[in-house]
């Protein structure tokens, strides 16, 4: 009497005479005979997503097969290894229904693709993506406190999946990769990957070509943390997600760390498979908004500090002011500013940030008349703005009223005579106060100062 491996090794056979060798070789070699007691036979095999791909693409071939072999009562049964108590899995062949799980018995043989000793690896990590030069503000606050708390502590996983979305250039993958970096640091021996979904993709079609499946998804599966950019671009994808899935589920049932970011919140990812979207809801989800005021000039200081330069506040204020919805775009303003100011062989001075960005973006035109100057003026100096018309000759009021002059030349388009008009002066009292200031900005940093405080509240 043949034994239950004798059987299978038929079968083995059959499927091999009829199957392409790579197909052969990816969805049956791996599978192995664990027993054949009263019509049912148990087969081991690596995972859920296994079980899910012979059903799906082998099925009439297995139930000839195993019919032919077993004889027509056979019922067939997968088990894969149990982790944190997940029921197993089966089905019988023949039946509208799938049949109970038949527990696995104790010391039975582990996953035959799972890796007993498992190697660092490459966590493609950008070693300048860290929390120390990551910029926060009010736009980003919560996503970064939860991204360090994981960090900080990799085994508390409250946050776990956590997903992050948010316009493109707001600097997600700034901070995912943070997180990583913080638990490489924390805990050396983390299995951490960082890795676009694209790549993904692409390498999951490289291995369904080779027959290299199960080696993919057992490599994904052994991953501590796993952080996945821009998952966005898996929509539509349902083969890639089907496998996502299995992998995704797998590192969740056993406490792994999974750090997704996306364009957009899971609420609008249609094309995206709801398994999927149900479990990126389970955790954290938090949402990076568009930098604020603060924010830019602060990634603006930074950016300029890390290049070795200082940028004129009114620089830091104008550019700011000017270029709103991302950071990779002020970062890229900066290295435009450097290069011009090489080139040309100039200082990075407003005039110069203007031509700049004319070039990148359409500057904010705010309208800017005399009344709002001589308002602006009048808050900087803590005066009331009725004073700057008066004939008064006291230091602070004759300080305010040149300045109103000075900046209606520089933002308006009046002359000398209508700005003379406004204040009772002439036209020549106009000029100077114009030239003196000028003369004086070269060399006064206190003026320099008042100036860009003016300025940055005409222009915001």
């Amino acid at each position: 009497m043949e034994s239950h491996s004798q059987l299978w090794e038929r079968c083995l056979k059959i499927f091999q005479d009829i199957l392409p060798a790579e197909q052969f070789d990816a969805w049956f070699k791996p599978v192995t005979s664990v027993s054949y007691v009263d019509n049912k036979l148990t087969v081991m095999v690596p995972s859920p997503f296994f079980v899910e791909q012979l059903e799906e693409r082998y099925f009439n071939l297995l139930c000839h097969t195993l019919r032919k072999v077993y004889g027509a009562n056979v019922k067939l049964y997968y088990h894969y290894n149990q982790v944190n108590n997940e029921p197993s899995t089966g089905i019988t062949i023949g039946s509208s229904k799938p049949s109970p799980a038949v527990a696995p018995k104790p010391g039975a043989t582990s996953n035959p693709f799972q890796q007993q000793e498992l190697h660092d690896i490459d966590a493609q990590l950008n070693p300048r993506y860290t929390f120390e030069n990551y910029c926060s503000s009010v736009c980003n606050r919560v996503a970064r406190s939860i991204g360090e708390a994981i960090g900080n502590d990799p085994r508390c996983k409250t946050f776990n999946p956590l997903f992050l979305f948010g316009a493109p250039g707001v600097g997600k993958t700034h901070l995912i990769q943070a997180i990583g970096i913080r638990v490489k640091e924390i805990n050396p021996q983390n299995r951490v990957l960082y890795i676009t979904s694209r790549l993904f993709e692409s390498q999951y079609t490289t291995a369904v070509r080779n027959g290299k499946i199960n080696d993919f998804i057992n490599f994904y599966q052994s991953i501590d943390t796993l952080i996945i950019d821009d998952i966005q671009d898996l929509i539509g994808k349902q083969s890639t997600q089907n496998t996502f899935y299995h992998i995704f589920d797998h590192l969740l049932r056993n406490q792994k760390q999974l750090i997704l970011a996306s364009d957009c919140c899971p609420s609008k990812m249609e094309g995206m498979e709801e398994r999927l979207l149900s479990r990126f809801k389970r955790g954290m989800t938090a949402e990076l908004e568009r930098p604020d005021f603060d924010l830019r000039k602060e990634v603006l200081r930074q950016k300029a500090e890390q290049d070795g330069l200082e940028l004129p506040d009114d620089v830091l204020g104008f550019i700011a002011s000017n270029v709103t919805d991302s950071i990779r775009e002020l970062e890229g303003i900066v290295v435009s500013l450097i290069a011009h100011a090489t080139v040309l062989n100039q200082d990075i001075t407003l005039d110069l940030t203007r031509k700049v960005l004319a070039n990148v973006v359409k500057l904010n035109k705010k309208q800017i008349n005399f009344e709002i100057i001589a308002q602006e003026v009048a808050n900087y100096y803590k005066i009331d703005p009725d004073q700057i018309f008066t004939k008064s000759r006291k230091r602070e009021i004759s300080d305010a009223r040149q300045m109103v002059m000075f900046m209606a030349k520089k933002h308006t388009n009046m002359p000398f005579t209508a700005i003379g008009t406004r204040l009772a002066r002439t036209h020549a009292t106009v000029l100077y106060a114009c030239k003196n200031i000028e003369e004086r900005l070269g060399f006064e940093k206190q003026l320099q100062n008042d100036v860009s405080k003016i300025e940055n509240a005409l222009l915001n």
